[in-house]
């Protein structure tokens, strides 16, 4: 759903942008409250999980693929805010880096992916869990539903925008309705990625996971034979690996996505460009600012051998984004730390 110069004129495209950059400055004062010595380093490495992880089209109807968004999974696991900071950093390399996304439509792909995914999928997450029980298969289902519906709303996001400053004259009942048709679609794959990732992360260390803050298990008492719950009181679940432990384990499980896996991911072209080319959206598209780049494309310029290309740019944008996201959140954590601190509380 990356949306390329030209599908949105230039004053849509500055009121977005505006809207990015108001959300992103409540987003980092928010992410000091979500974020410690423990969740900062998680951060940077959901945002390289991500940008992995969308390298990986997968197949949803003929012709047409779809790939993560992310939203859903980042605001599970590290926070809302810290999580609309995630997605937007893998959208900043991703445009600035590898021609992927428009540099004068970053303000709209923010809004749409970064935004309108965390949000609703948060909204969505926090409500199931106030009706379902405390426990790992509830997280594990309000991800799924939370991400499920995450997609097709940016896909009504994506519309809204289009009909307010889209650049070619298409009825937008048609772009509604295949928009959302085909995200719909990708939303499931989008499901099934998220439950995945937080059931996998919950199982080591739920402590970790800020959606599964409170999930605890209840002590157990044999009475008369038979085990029953205890009443009171509970017991945190414990942590089955070290933080350092974890953040390899995902930071490798990225690099072998990114560099390895990639190379067999489908070819089609997503939703947004399927829809695009089909009703004619992608007429007025203009070129990348950073086509020229040595990374545009997902492959390393001048490196002829397609797999050898891919792998390298895969792997190198996973270690750009785990950098440059570790170093937005430790900057956030530091942040937090002097805003604590005795001189500024007057202690």
């Amino acid at each position: 759903m990356h949306v390329p110069d030209g599908f949105i004129n230039a004053p849509t495209s500055a009121v977005t942008g505006v809207v990015a950059a108001g959300a992103l400055a409540v987003s980092l004062r928010g992410a000091r409250r979500e974020l410690d010595e423990r969740t900062a380093p998680l951060a940077g490495l959901v945002a390289a999980f991500i940008f992995a992880v969308q390298m990986l089209n997968f197949p949803v109807a003929a012709g047409t693929s779809g790939h993560l968004l992310g939203g859903a999974l980042a605001a599970i696991l590290v926070g809302p805010y810290t999580g609309v900071l995630c997605v937007s950093v893998v959208l900043l390399m991703q445009g600035v880096l590898f021609a992927d996304g428009g540099l004068t439509a970053l303000g709209v792909n923010i809004t749409d992916m970064a935004i309108v995914t965390t949000v609703v999928s948060y909204a969505v997450f926090r409500a199931l869990l106030a009706v379902l029980p405390r426990k790992r298969r509830s997280v594990t289902l309000a991800s799924f539903v939370a991400a499920l519906v995450s997609v097709p709303a940016a896909a009504v996001a994506f519309t809204l925008m289009y009909a307010v400053g889209g650049t070619t004259d298409v009825a937008i009942g048609k772009v509604a309705t295949a928009m959302i048709g085909v995200h719909v679609l990708i939303g499931i794959g989008e499901a099934v990625i998220t439950a995945l990732t937080v059931s996998a992360v919950i199982a080591v260390r739920p402590d970790l996971v800020h959606g599964a803050r409170g999930l605890q298990q209840r002590l157990k008492l044999r009475v008369n034979g038979a085990l029953v719950d205890a009443p009171s009181p509970t017991a945190p679940v414990a942590a089955r690996t070290s933080r350092r432990t974890l953040w390899i384990s995902g930071l490798v499980a990225s690099l072998v996505l990114a560099g390895f896996v990639s190379f067999y991911a489908s070819a089609d072209p997503d939703g947004l460009e399927k829809v695009a080319h089909d009703q004619g959206i992608d007429k007025k598209t203009g070129q990348h600012a950073a086509a020229d780049s040595p990374l545009a494309g997902y492959g390393v310029k001048d490196v002829p051998d397609a797999r050898l290309s891919g792998g390298l740019a895969g792997v190198i944008g996973v270690g750009v984004t785990v950098v440059a996201g570790s170093a937005v959140f430790w900057a956030v954590r530091r942040r937090r730390g002097a805003d604590v601190s005795p001189v500024n509380t007057g202690v």
